[in-house]
């Protein structure tokens, strides 16, 4: 199937549309205006016969839950905050239909922020958001439209729920829009995560974590400059030899060692900033480990500053005091994993023909975290394109009309199957 001449203009209107929240761009940022999507979205849901069943944000109380992230906190403080990210679900049949005869599909309207400026040559989309994954979510809806057609019990006797959420990007990791819905009960017996995969089954999904490394010293001028705890100075040094020692740690999940901020003048000596890491794993014990390597890597590097650089004149004073001024802290932390073990489900989508994601590929982290563990489910991820092949995230982020098509047939052929399935029909 193709996507009509509707679904290729709102998604250029989704595109169109700037959704990046405000862990994106930042305090001084124009707010997202996820509002003005979901309700073009919502619309055009409405036409195929969906029925917007909540659109709102999270409450506060859903942020003092176990594992939400420190910047969330911080952020939450301003109550608009979370007033300018709600989240839509949409549900297809009637209330009725129990959870058995039920899929759930997440998709995420917000964003990260930039981008390429928006546009269509009839072959790609460009614009941020078109592969991760306002292009995904308009492909979801085309496929919907084409099940129903095959299938008068879709809306009928089996249901569709459609969450379109907020807060996936910008290090939420889903706590103001996910994880809500989900506690909510917002989910089916399969669970489709759409994001990108080629195409391929994915049944798990990483979390991550952020350490943070923080000195707080003595400011210098740059007429003493011995005078102060150089801040820059040993951080640097701690992000290399601490990139060094968790290298070894990167086929097991992503190590990134990424912002270190101390200040911007020339003529100063630092004497506080932080260095920021994100490290992600695959299990629970991954994480363990991953943390105590961390904390270990950290304290071999603190001892090579203050030996390396004791003698110096710059630096003493730094070294000196090195570890007494340094500090590990974890905004976040103790997130779940996903790791899907339901058959049923596996083989349900095998037999629509979804291949198998690779088992020696590695996954990456989304939302489908936060239905690991939920019983008599099953979750998956799977999504037309892919992240690096496509740029997601990048200046050159795109979406191919036929990997778009292709997600869209993809959902037609297991919906039509799950439907048929649960409905006692084969």
């Amino acid at each position: 199937m193709t996507l009509t001449d509707e679904d290729r203009s709102l998604l250029l209107r989704l595109l169109a549309t700037p959704t990046a929240g405000p862990l994106e761009v930042g305090e001084a940022g124009p707010p997202p205006r996820l509002w003005e999507a979901q309700r073009d979205y919502a619309r055009a849901a409405e036409r195929i016969g969906f029925r917007v069943v909540r659109h709102a944000p999270a409450e506060p109380a859903d942020l003092a839950a176990p594992g939400v992230p420190a910047t969330v906190r911080a952020a939450a403080a301003d109550p608009d905050f979370l007033t300018c990210q709600p989240s839509l679900v949409l549900r297809l049949g009637p209330d009725t239909v129990p959870r058995e005869r039920t899929v759930m599909f997440n998709v995420h309207l917000d964003t990260v922020a930039g981008g390429p400026p928006v546009s269509f040559d009839g072959e790609v989309f460009h614009g941020r958001g078109a592969i991760d994954a306002k292009g995904p979510a308009v492909a979801l809806l085309a496929g919907v439209r084409s099940a129903r057609e095959r299938s008068t019990s879709l809306g009928r006797d089996s249901a569709v729920i459609v969450q379109a959420v907020a807060g996936e990007e910008g290090g939420a990791m889903g706590v103001l829009g996910t994880r809500p819905l989900v506690e909510r009960g917002h989910i089916g017996r399969l669970n489709v995560f759409c994001e990108p995969t080629s195409g391929r089954l994915l049944t798990r999904s990483t979390a991550s974590m952020t350490a943070r490394v923080s000195v707080r010293g003595d400011d210098a001028i740059d007429d003493r400059p011995h005078a102060g705890h150089n801040a820059s100075v040993l951080l640097g040094f701690l992000a290399q030899r601490m990139g060094r020692a968790l290298d070894g740690h990167a086929r097991d999940g992503a190590v990134c060692v990424a912002g270190l901020h101390t200040g911007t003048l020339h003529n100063r000596v630092y004497g506080t900033g932080d260095l920021l890491l994100n490290l992600s794993y695959a299990d629970a014990g991954s994480g363990r480990t991953l943390e105590a390597a961390v904390t270990g890597a950290l304290d071999t590097a603190l001892t090579e500053f203050t030996d390396s650089f004791a003698d110096t004149a710059l630096f003493a004073r730094t070294a000196t005091d090195a570890r007494r001024l340094t500090r590990l802290d974890w905004p976040k932390r103790g997130l779940p994993v996903l790791d899907d073990r339901d058959r049923w489900g596996h083989d349900l989508l095998r037999r629509a023909g979804v291949p198998d994601w690779p088992a020696d590929e590695p996954a990456f982290t989304c939302d489908a975290i936060w239905m690991a563990g939920i019983p008599d489910t099953c979750t998956v991820v799977l999504g037309p394109g892919d992240l690096a092949a496509d740029g997601a995230h990048g200046d050159d982020e795109r979406a191919r009309l036929s990997d778009l098509d292709g997600f869209a047939d993809t959902v037609t052929r297991f919906l039509t199957s799950f439907t048929d399935e649960t409905n006692g029909y084969q």
